[in-house]
């Protein structure tokens, strides 16, 4: 190791006068005493537990019920899906047949209170789905049952709900997560295991992680512990502001291993934001299908680099085509941030508002651009609001849907179609590829308007023995025919 210092004895370089005093200190901590606290003081971690004590009481257990169906008499025992023993329990319970009866099913979840006159309540849309009954358990004690889900958000994984406090509740306000640095201190609050609130801290390990959960992923990767009961739960910074929703973590056993994901705060407060507006999620769209320029493409268009992103077609119609954006652009930049990934695109146009003006600059046959293009509004957007009545799902296939009203049709140019709402993973549809904001136009060859008629079809299906539906689905422009085994239960 090599070492400097600005005395020097022979030939040798030491820090003698700087060792010395390192050992004084450390013979100071482990000795105790006033040095010894001095010196953790100074150099160790500041205590969370002013900060959590002011917090804890806005950050709320969720608990949730539905009813499921199993073999009368005998409760279905919960076989983790894919594991060596799945396939073998799910034939004994075909083979044993029977009635169905429905049976409640329940699951924890956490949730915190961002407005507390009113009690609005921010959560996972994966806590809260699928539910009969939400009930809001509260730091002391205290119980209220959810009056309405006012909007969730499928591809942004948020919901808010609304309850009737007797008193004004406590709340918590959002922070900036763009102002947290890899290495600052963070600290976690929710419900794991139905414990009741439970505080753990670590720090940011890494910000703007993507790792597939949709197509805005903005996630902060913290190694505060993030277990069972914890999702929907706040990530706050040491000042009492969320920075991040608790979602997910990274686990080969099941259990916190120091890799947990909260949804950053920035993208967070937009969604919230539009939901307390009216329940709608509102997304700028561009209208075009783009691929990321990988080395071959660079090389063709003359770049040395594969920073951008291609436009591969430009929807008809489209506030793309009206700006004069062309297939084989590539997209550098949009109002002066740097478009280096297809998610860098997907994300900054999702976030801008329909009817602002975008500048977009392109490279176009060697030569660097910019256009004006006025930002639409996304048509087909999968949110889902509380009053929509016409929703539904198909267990058999792992998806839920929503209907495709005048507006998006006339967008898309459809006169009919089915929108996926929502696809469960490690479900026969997400096998398939399919995605949140995929049409159903067609299944099994007949053409569909309504969710009802895609569960009746698919129920059909199964009845007469088929082990799998076709359905026709449209992608942004593109089409094609999917076989999706039916699940069995």
């Amino acid at each position: 190791m090599s070492v400097t210092c600005s005395e020097r004895t022979g030939a040798n370089t030491m820090p003698w006068r700087g060792i010395l005093a390192g050992l004084v200190a450390w013979l100071a901590v482990l000795g105790g005493g006033p040095a010894a606290e001095k010196a953790y003081a100074e150099n160790g971690p500041r205590s969370v537990a002013p900060v959590a004590e002011k917090l804890i009481d806005a950050v709320v257990n969720i608990s949730t019920s539905q009813t499921a169906k199993g073999p009368q008499g005998l409760p279905l025992p919960e076989i983790p899906k894919g594991s060596p023993f799945d396939d073998l329990f799910q034939d004994f319970f075909d083979r044993r047949g029977g009635p169905r009866v429905p049976r409640k099913v329940s699951s924890l979840g956490s949730g915190f209170v961002v407005d507390g006159k009113e009690g609005l309540i921010v959560t996972n849309n994966h806590v809260i789905a699928d539910a009969d009954e939400i009930f809001i358990n509260f730091h002391d004690g205290s119980k209220l049952k959810v009056d309405k889900v006012l909007g969730r958000d499928v591809k942004s994984d948020l919901a808010l709900l609304k309850v009737t406090p007797k008193a004004p509740l406590v709340d918590v306000k959002f922070g900036s997560s763009e102002k947290l640095a890899v290495g600052d201190w963070v600290m976690a609050i929710g419900n794991p295991f139905g414990l009741g609130g439970t505080v753990t801290a670590g720090i940011v390990s890494a910000r703007g992680r993507d790792i597939g959960a949709g197509p805005y992923d903005d996630f902060l990767q913290i190694d505060a512990s993030i277990n069972r009961g914890n999702s929907g739960g706040p990530t706050f910074n040491l000042d009492g502001k969320v920075v991040g929703v608790n979602s997910m973590i990274f686990s080969p056993s099941g259990g916190s291993v120091g890799i947990g994901f909260a949804i950053s705060a920035n993208l967070a407060k937009e969604v919230i934001a539009d939901l307390m507006d009216d329940g709608r999620i509102e997304r700028g769209w561009l209208g075009v299908s783009i691929q990321p320029l990988d080395e071959d493409l660079a090389q063709a268009f003359g770049r040395d680099t594969t920073d951008g992103v291609v436009v591969a077609n430009v929807l008809p119609d489209s506030p793309a085509e009206a700006a004069g954006l062309e297939a084989g652009d590539v997209i550098l930049a949009i109002d002066g941030h740097t478009m280096g990934k297809v998610r860098d695109v997907t994300r900054q146009v999702a976030m801008l508002e329909p009817g602002h003006e975008a500048e977009v600059k392109v490279l176009r046959d060697g030569s660097e651009t910019v256009l004006t293009v006025k930002i639409g509004d996304m048509p087909g957007d999968e949110q889902q609001v509380a009053s929509a009545d016409q929703d539904a799902d198909t267990p058999r296939l792992g998806i839920s849907l929503a209907a495709l009203d005048a507006a998006q049709r006339e967008q898309r140019g459809l006169d009919h179609g089915v929108v996926v709402a929502g696809v469960e993973p490690g479900s026969p549809a997400a096998e398939k590829g399919l995605e949140p904001g995929d049409v159903l136009l067609e299944v099994n060859g007949e053409t569909v308007s309504a969710p009802e008629q895609v569960v009746a079809a698919v129920e059909k299906s199964h009845e007469e023995g088929r082990k799998s539906v076709v359905l026709l689905v449209q992608h942004d422009d593109a089409r094609r025919f999917v076989a999706v085994p039916t699940a069995t239960s």
